[in-house]
């Protein structure tokens, strides 16, 4: 292990100790275009010499491609890495590119059985439901899962997407370690109510897509032009047509502030995100992913970066212009419940 690694913060108030950065791995083997093998196992390894302890996947990765991915470092890593699986996404036999969403108690202990069977592990760190099904009670569905970590299958509960009121109701049942919601600076609308319910009951943020996708590094500017035809940001709205072109206009302030501290646009927007961590009182991990080494040293170099007030207030605006939602059906979201609440 090398000197440099970085801090470390709790998931929650009784969850595990974890590297202040973690990484996201769905697009090792899934969703992000053609990966390589042998260079997402090197993003993985040197996350881990950086102390990257926190490692997010789910079933539903490439129809749990990406957890067999894993297991093999999972497996030589065991002890000094949180595992990080969700469910809820189910993929129907007759039609492989569909999702449908389960939270029932027979579905959430068959996705709990087969991840661990992928991961090869006995328990998981970190179970999530991934997105919310409504017409369950989450009540229900977290009671199950509380079950799950009396069974010893899970050490701690996740959930991903919810409004302020499901996750109080899911605390009712069981202690949460952490919300997992997408939140950079083109994503806020978790400020106005998640955030500080989570606070108040004790619930660490792990912010995903906190670059925005890679479109808040200008790795891209047009989804259609520039990604190829299997990269799921195609169906994202803000990454296409006019409303990419009006984003992209929105990132001149985050070049300017990366000049100002000799960084990368990247580490910019993973620092304003992790700066939110000060801001509303409570441990924020964001999960930006990766399958480069490269970048990983990069995005990490991002936690010793500290923005100014000045900047802080240059950057405020970004958000409210944003054009274009990031999901085309945000029903999945917890922004889109709260707004019919």
């Amino acid at each position: 292990m090398t000197d440099n690694r970085i801090p470390t913060a709790r998931l929650g108030d009784a969850g595990p100790e974890v590297g202040v950065q973690g990484l996201g791995c769905m697009g090792m083997s899934f969703a992000y275009g053609p990966s390589d093998a042998k260079e997402s196992r090197a993003a993985l390894d040197r996350a881990l010499e950086l102390g990257v302890t926190l490692y997010d996947t789910a079933d539903a990765y490439g129809a749990g491609a990406n957890e067999e991915f894993l297991a093999p470092f999972f497996k030589a890593h065991r002890d000094e890495v949180v595992i990080a699986t969700k469910f809820a996404l189910s993929i129907p036999a007759d039609d492989p590119t569909r999702r449908v969403i389960r939270n029932d108690a027979p579905y959430v202990r068959q996705a709990v059985e087969a991840s661990l069977k992928r991961l090869d592990v006995d328990v998981i760190d970190l179970y999530y439901m991934h997105r919310r099904d409504p017409a369950v009670p989450i009540e229900d569905t977290v009671g199950v899962m509380a079950e799950l970590v009396r069974e010893g299958k899970v050490k701690h509960l996740g959930l991903s997407e919810v409004t302020a009121a499901e996750l109080r109701a899911a605390q009712g049942v069981h202690p949460i370690a952490a919300v997992q919601s997408e939140w950079s600076l083109f994503s806020r609308d978790i400020e106005d109510r998640v955030v500080p319910a989570a606070r108040e009951l004790g619930v660490a943020l792990v912010p995903y897509s906190p670059l925005g996708r890679g479109f808040l590094t200008g790795s891209f500017a047009d989804a259609d032009k520039d990604l190829t035809a299997d990269d799921f940001r195609r169906q994202q709205p803000r990454f296409t047509g006019e409303n990419a072109a009006a984003n992209a206009a929105l990132l001149e302030p985050v070049r300017a502030v990366a000049r100002a501290h000799d960084a990368t646009p990247a580490q910019i927007a993973l620092a304003w995100v992790q700066q939110r961590a000060g801001v509303h009182g409570l441990p924020v991990i964001p999960i930006p992913g990766t399958r480069k080494a490269g970048r990983v040293e990069e995005n990490v170099r991002a936690t010793a970066v500290e923005l100014s007030a000045d900047e802080l207030a240059l950057l405020e605006p970004i958000a409210d212009k944003v054009a274009g939602d990031r999901y085309a059906d945000m029903t999945f979201t917890s922004a889109g419940r709260e707004a019919l609440s």
